[in-house]
């Protein structure tokens, strides 16, 4: 090796890599259900080194390729990942306002059974109140309420 070699080799390179882990991990990839059966149908069709090639050319793993065959021999394309959702199941907008009615419904008989309650203490107090009245009407004053009536 000359010295301008050695010397290109160990030259400062241009851009330092980046040392920093990125902030978010990239997410796992997902393949479409045609994919998968196009690459089952291309990867079951080679031989052992066509095998190893078509893996690294797509960048995928034999435990991916055998569990996407066992998707697809369970016989659903919705195993494939096609049919598949996440996260809540929709819900039908009847059903959704049949519920919400329903709670509505519940908390205004609530609120009418406490409202006949207050009325009927109301009533109640008002006909004691009333007898109570009415029985001081009757009876006479135990204490002369004006103070001139008591000095005569």
């Amino acid at each position: 090796m000359t010295a301008a070699q050695f010397r290109a080799q160990t030259a400062p390179m241009d851009q330092v890599p980046d040392p920093q882990v990125p902030e978010r991990p990239r997410p796992p990839r997902t393949y479409p259900a045609g994919y998968k059966l196009r690459i089952l149908g291309e990867y079951e069709q080679l031989d052992k080194a066509g095998k190893g090639a078509l893996l690294r050319r797509e960048g995928l793993y034999t435990s991916l390729i055998s569990e996407w065959r066992k998707q697809r021999d369970k016989g659903a394309l919705a195993a494939l990942g096609e049919a598949k959702r996440r996260g809540r199941p929709p819900t039908d907008p009847l059903v959704r306002e049949n519920t919400r009615l329903a709670a509505e419904n519940a908390r205004l008989r609530a609120q009418l059974a406490r409202q006949a309650k207050v009325l009927e203490v109301q009533g109640e107090l008002s006909a004691l109140l009333s007898r109570l009245a009415a029985s001081s009407a009757t009876q006479e004053p135990s204490e002369p309420t004006d103070p001139a009536q008591t000095s005569r």
